[in-house]
């Protein structure tokens, strides 16, 4: 698929008010004026950036993943956000990437903030997943995953690299200039949904939800104020532009290893 429709929601989180946030984003998906091939939510949209796993976690087969089963067979488009999910005894910021025909996959965040005790309360994912969606190869990162480049190398050549995030005012000029140094060296879109608004745990956050084109430069952004950015993604420059600046094949991770012994 040529074309990737993509729609970013930014949004005024309730602090641990599951039913108003499902509420807020379905006001949200009804005032869509278009659609979507892809929908992408905050981090812990459910919730805002809550440590209180154990009061609000949710498993697997409870009511936010059907919600987001649901929405996602009525919009049919793909829709990503992460909430708290309990599975086997743990607590985990789980990014959920749920299908229009209502499959799924999902990721569990590997760096946790611990600035803010996310390592005391939820276990840190293991493995990064790239999803293949209409053609399109897309990793699925949250947040603080943003601060370590090499958890984001593109050594799949995927399209699209995604964070969604609750991150605050304070560190917003980091946002922007991560966001930006992640497209250009991993030569693929990129795009960060953040939320706006404060928190019981009192953080401001200003969005600056965006879009940044595989060489770096900014397509879209959203300041201060909930907002939908939709946007149009198109393969073919991407590839001629790796094609005339063929970075990614460069990459130590992808040479042969001239140092192992036999």
């Amino acid at each position: 698929m040529e074309e990737l429709k993509v729609t970013c929601i930014q949004a005024n989180l309730k602090w641990e008010n599951r039913k108003e946030n499902l509420a807020l984003f379905d006001k949200f998906f009804f005032e869509l004026k278009e659609t979507s091939d892809l929908i992408i939510l905050p981090e812990m949209f459910t919730s805002g950036f809550s440590m209180n796993s154990g009061a609000l976690a949710e498993n697997m087969d409870g009511y936010t993943v059907e919600w987001m089963r649901s929405r996602a067979k009525k919009l049919n488009a793909a829709i990503v956000g992460s909430l708290i999910i309990a599975d086997d005894g743990e607590f985990y910021n789980r990014l959920i990437w749920m299908n229009p025909e209502g499959t799924h996959h999902f990721y569990d965040k590997k760096y946790l903030f611990s600035l803010a005790k996310e390592n005391e309360n939820y276990s840190a994912g293991r493995e990064r997943i790239i999803v293949e969606y209409k053609g399109w190869k897309i990793c699925p990162l949250i947040c603080y995953d943003l601060r370590f480049p090499e958890w984001s190398r593109n050594t799949e050549f995927f399209d699209l690299l995604i964070y969604v995030a609750n991150w605050p005012i304070p560190r917003s000029s980091h946002w922007s200039a991560l966001l930006r140094a992640r497209a250009i060296e991993n030569q693929c879109y990129v795009i960060g949904v953040n939320r706006v608004g404060s928190d019981a745990a009192g953080n401001d956050y200003s969005g600056n939800s965006s879009i940044y084109n595989y060489d770096g430069v900014q397509i879209a952004e959203e300041v201060h104020k909930e907002a939908v950015i939709s946007f149009k993604l198109i393969k073919t420059p991407l590839l001629q532009y790796r094609e005339k600046l063929p970075f990614l094949e460069d990459q130590e991770s992808l040479k042969p290893n001239n140092n192992v012994l036999h």
